[in-house]
């Protein structure tokens, strides 16, 4: 009669394990595929320095909405910060608009949000435009004429 017992609570067990794994959310079961895919991409920018979030102006919506005008246009911006470079960017409507600081030319590469982007130009100014929006998690790896090599941490907007 243990047996039977013993059988019963495993079913009980394994039912609630999959009903678990069912109730994760789609978008975190992407990320983490997304996470995944790049693992060998990631072995080959281990030489890249990480730029972390330093600034997400999502974060701060509200007490920039007290501070704005009624009729202007709410950008969001991001900011990534590493030891000797920044990547600044603003989330247009169907664009991301970047400058890396201090300016300098290079290339950027969209890493994720369904494929690999690039290699886009950075020009002497330190800026660069990724037309349209990626979808689902993303990085950007940016390597300069002056040889830094940078990527920001994943996010997704």
């Amino acid at each position: 009669m243990s047996e039977a017992w013993d059988d019963h609570e495993l079913l009980a067990r394994l039912r609630a394990a999959i009903e678990a794994a069912e109730a994760v959310p789609r978008d975190f079961v992407e990320a983490g595929k997304s996470a995944f895919a790049w693992r060998e991409i990631d072995l080959d920018m281990e030489l890249a320095e990480l730029a972390e979030l330093t600034y997400d102006s999502a974060m701060h919506r509200e007490e920039e909405a007290a501070a704005l005008r009624a009729d202007s246009a709410v950008l969001r911006a991001l900011t990534f910060a590493a030891t000797q470079l920044t990547i600044e960017l603003e989330i247009t409507e169907g664009a991301l608009l970047g400058q890396v600081v201090p300016p300098q030319a290079g290339e950027i590469h969209v890493q994720g949000g369904a494929g690999n982007g690039g290699p886009l130009e950075i020009d002497d100014l330190g800026v660069f435009v990724i037309r349209g929006k990626p979808d689902g998690p993303f990085r950007l790896h940016c390597h300069t004429h002056t040889g830094l090599d940078v990527s920001t941490s994943w996010f997704t907007l």
